[in-house]
């Protein structure tokens, strides 16, 4: 009897276990399929102002296609493309062309320019002058520690006259080793974060400080409006949408490029902005 009674127990276990199996293999096709259903999500990662504003008005547009928006926001400029290497995200918005090719340089993300959305102005702010015709000499200008962006800073300067880079000098990679003539003797200080520039600017640090829109936006200040020296309409500096190489041609990627481009997403910028951030064609 006790025989029987064992072999029974021994049935019961490898009955309950394969039982155990079946559900775990149920789990995992459930699993699966409730990642499939991800496919539907497309992450995106994006500065505050303007990128996460125009693609929450992106939302509705990408629901007709099928598709959620889950937004991401970053107040930096380094963790938006190592969250997207990590494939914490699908895109990111946020960069502009030359910081996007110098992060591939230095880095080497395997990553693919998905297209221009925007250009945002930059221009020269100051608390301590009305007019630029007042900048004193010896005057302290404040900048990003983006050398990115030193190029564009420069290119705006050397436009008004302020300074002049040597022969042959490829603004767009220009270094402030780069200037020749400096008449004024500005002082360049250029190490803080793009991202505290507009602090800097509130604590009346230097004589002019050079802010990005999206960073100038969040303080109440206007390029057009509120800047001493601004941006021209012809920058190269076109904001865009990054994905890693392996997903340009998605069905994601098509969706979210199409979805920023659409007449609506124009006219709400448009709107917004009134002109100092711009939708490229």
């Amino acid at each position: 009897m006790k025989k029987k009674l064992l072999t029974l127990g021994l049935l019961s276990l490898v009955t309950i276990g394969l039982v155990a199996c079946g559900s775990s293999k149920e789990g995992d096709k459930k699993a699966d399929s409730g990642k499939k259903s991800d496919n539907k999500t497309i992450v995106v990662g994006a500065s505050p102002t303007p990128h996460a504003e125009i693609l929450e008005q992106a939302k509705p547009l990408l629901k007709e296609k099928g598709y959620d928006l889950d937004i991401k926001v970053f107040n930096d400029y380094i963790l938006p493309n190592k969250a997207l290497a990590e494939k914490e995200l699908d895109a990111n918005y946020f960069q502009h062309i030359p910081y996007f090719n110098q992060e591939v340089k230095e880095k080497g993300y395997d990553f693919t320019n998905a297209g221009a959305v925007h250009l945002e102005k930059m221009a020269f702010y100051s608390q301590k002058i009305k007019d630029i015709k007042e900048l004193p000499e010896g005057a302290t200008i404040i900048t990003s520690n983006s050398n990115t962006d030193w190029g564009r800073i420069i290119t705006i300067l050397q436009d008004a006259d302020l300074v002049k880079v040597k022969k042959g000098t490829d603004l767009t990679t220009a270094t402030f080793d780069d200037i020749e003539e400096n008449p004024k003797k500005l002082k360049f200080k250029h190490d803080i974060d793009p991202a505290i520039l507009a602090t800097a600017y509130q604590n009346k640090e230097g004589d002019m400080v050079a802010i990005n829109a999206n960073f100038a936006e969040g303080i109440g200040l206007n390029p057009e409006k509120d800047g001493l020296l601004v941006e021209k309409d012809n920058s190269p500096y076109a904001n865009i949408i990054v994905v890693r190489t392996e997903d340009k041609d998605s069905a994601k990627t098509k969706a979210l490029v199409e979805a920023l481009h659409d007449e609506k997403i124009k006219k709400f910028v448009d709107e917004k902005w009134k002109g100092t951030i711009k939708i490229v064609d």
